[in-house]
């Protein structure tokens, strides 16, 4: 009775001794809705069948969804929330350029010899008389300039040959009119550029003379600003600002010198940035209202006075808006403003937020992006690719480009110490602009943004009826005596925004980890109708049906080890001849009882018991000796007992 109650306990751990117990005791217990079924009929091969089929069927449906939800997640989907906010708005940076450069002193002589160079190539080319341009008139020109500018001229060139943009290794000279005379549409004009041996030459070529002799001038004149030394150059004081801005006022207060800092630009003349974004100095504007009142206004001086004539060609003022940590790029995202009108434009602004990691390939600070950032400000996807394209020009070209920054220790570009840099440059240039150099593969756009819409309306200014006063009052408060050839360099300038709500776009995981789970469940619950805890119950069957594997394969294999070791290890047991066992009456078994026993038992046991005994001795005969052996110890042992008897009896 107790060992019937050792077995019935359940000990610590048991496991399954087939397949068979295994998914018996699954199907017999788990929650998994229809799996019952598996195990109820036995006896209805059919019905098993149905029912494994479509047990096989649903789960393999269930994890089909989930291999879609799976491949969705990872794909990283954005949901798009666009908010409206509405607050009091940050008021933007606003940067103005005058559209006139000037002239650096250090430099005076080698403009005023590019100036009489473009007069005489102008003459050539087209036969145009520049001397009704107001050209500076010098007698000498330095030999060693001269010769440089020389180096490139302006050529007239065929299409023929020009394909492809490339030319032959001969020298080239000014093709007169007489020689080439062709229509319009059978030439163009250049120039030619090589690289340092002379074998690899192309033209940089232009449809329109206009064109090509402004960036003629214009390449001559980078290598002219690159000797200007850091120091030189006309200071942007107070006194110049006065001269270009009338009035400035913002929120209806005026402006003062705290509000803006200025530098100069090789192409747009002395700019002036308002509210920028500094350490020390005026705190930063904001609107808390719509409207022309709550803005910026300002009087602008845009009267062309033609200090580089065939550089600048635009009159008026350049504006750019851009944030107040951000450089301003008047080439890249400015605007012109007319003279002689009132411009008024509206902003909106958008803030937008993107996700970063694997959501997207935007950048948080642009710390992770492989570029330098030559410029002091935070990273902007212009700054970085600008940063990329100088950094690249360096690498190559052993100069640097003179619109933008350096890296430490480089030196801009020029002529007369890298001779050949021109072919360099406009090569990279090209691969610059069909992003064979990767810049705009390296520079993402950031994360965070903020941009500002604009829309600009225009209206003469001032009126004829109000003209009068308007100009009597500017020339008196700004001492500048505005005559009537005069009056159309004058522009008004209004910045504000339009509305105080602004929208803001922020980018949040269309799939979450908890939105995951939840999908998940749904279809286990769609498919199975059962719980998380049926998903653990999934997952200790595959557990079971591993170990239980393991464990058969390893009983297995002891199994077969055992044996191979006894067959190898065993010795042979000693055969015995069958009359030794027969004739020897006097042979007993170790394990053979005293005669005496025997005779107990027959006292007490009637004469059938002797077949126990006979059992017994078959028993000891299969675990010790022989079959014979024991059949001769069993007639020994019953012949003297029978001997016994009767002498008992007698």
């Amino acid at each position: 009775m107790s060992e019937e109650k050792k077995q019935g306990k359940e000990g610590l751990i048991e496991f399954y001794s087939s397949y068979r117990e295994l998914f018996d005791f699954f199907c017999n217990n788990t929650t998994i809705h229809g799996t019952i079924r598996l195990a109820c009929s036995p006896n209805n091969r059919m019905k098993t069948a149905f029912w494994v089929v479509l047990f096989i069927a649903t789960f393999g449906l269930l994890y089909w969804q989930f291999g879609l939800l799976f491949g969705q997640y990872f794909s990283y989907p954005v949901s798009i929330n666009i908010n409206v906010n509405s607050d009091k708005l940050l008021f933007p940076a606003i940067t103005v350029c005058t559209l006139n450069p000037y002239r650096y002193t250090a430099v005076q002589e080698d403009l005023e010899a590019l100036d009489k160079l473009t007069e005489q190539t102008l003459y050539d080319l087209y036969h145009y008389n520049s001397s009704d341009m107001n050209l500076p008139n010098v007698a000498t020109r330095r030999r060693r300039d001269t010769s440089m500018l020389n180096a490139f001229p302006l050529e007239r060139l065929s299409h023929e040959e020009t394909a492809g943009s490339r030319v032959k290794r001969s020298r080239r000279t000014s093709v007169n009119e007489d020689e080439l005379a062709m229509k319009r549409k059978d030439w163009n004009i250049g120039f030619k550029l090589c690289n340092d041996s002379g074998e690899d030459c192309f033209y940089q070529k232009y449809s329109s003379g206009v064109d090509a002799i402004r960036e003629w001038y214009r390449f001559h004149y980078i290598n002219i600003l690159a000797r200007v030394p850091s120091f030189s150059g006309t200071p942007l004081n107070e006194e110049q600002f006065e001269s270009f801005i009338f009035a400035c006022r913002f929120n209806d207060n005026p402006c003062s010198e705290g509000n803006y800092t200025s530098f100069h630009h090789p192409l747009y003349g002395n700019c002036y940035t308002f509210n920028e974004n500094r350490t020390t100095g005026a705190d930063s504007w904001a609107s808390s209202m719509p409207g022309i009142k709550n803005g910026l206004s300002l009087v602008l001086k845009t009267e062309q006075k033609d200090y580089l004539p065939l550089l600048s060609t635009t009159a008026g003022a350049r504006v750019t808006v851009h944030a107040r940590d951000e450089p301003s790029f008047p080439d890249d995202g400015g605007f012109n403003i007319q003279p002689g009108v009132e411009t008024s434009i509206t902003m909106s602004k958008e803030i937008v937020d993107r996700l970063g990691g694997l959501y997207s390939d935007c950048t948080e600070d642009g710390s992770d992006i492989d570029v330098p950032n030559l410029f002091n400000s935070k990273y902007t996807q212009q700054v970085c690719v600008r940063s990329c394209f100088q950094t690249a020009m360096v690498q190559r070209c052993g100069c640097g480009y003179y619109f933008d920054p350096l890296p430490p220790g480089e030196e801009y570009c020029d002529y007369h110490k890298q001779a050949n840099w021109g072919h360099c440059y406009y090569k990279l240039a090209n691969e610059f602009a069909s992003d064979e150099l990767g810049c705009f593969a390296k520079c993402r756009k950031p994360c965070k943004l903020t941009e500002f819409h604009l829309s600009a309306g225009y209206s003469r200014w001032p009126t004829e009826s109000s003209k009068k006063w308007v100009f009597y009052l500017l020339s008196q408060q700004n001492k500048y005596n505005i005559t009537d050839s005069e009056r159309s360099g004058v522009s008004k300038l209004n910045i504000f925004f339009s509305e105080m709500t602004y929208k803001s776009t922020v980018e949040s995981p269309t799939l979450n980890m908890v939105v995951l789970l939840s999908l998940l469940g749904s279809q286990w619950s769609l498919w199975f109708g059962s719980s998380v805890l049926s998903v653990v119950e999934m997952g200790e069957l595959v557990f079971d049906l591993v170990a239980l594997t393991i464990i058969l394969y390893l009983k297995r294999r002891q199994k077969r080890k055992m044996e191979s070791v006894e067959e190898v290890t065993s010795d042979p047991t000693p055969a015995y001849p069958h009359w030794e066992c027969r004739d020897n009456p006097d042979f007993q078994h170790e394990e053979e009882p005293p005669s005496h026993q025997f005779r107990v038992v027959a006292d007490i046991t009637p004469p059938p018991a002797y077949d126990s005994l006979e059992m017994q001795a078959v028993e000891e005969c299969i675990a010790s000796c022989s079959c014979s052996h024991r059949s001769s110890l069993r007639s020994n042992m019953s012949s003297k007992s029978q001997s016994s008897t009767d002498s008992e009896n007698a």
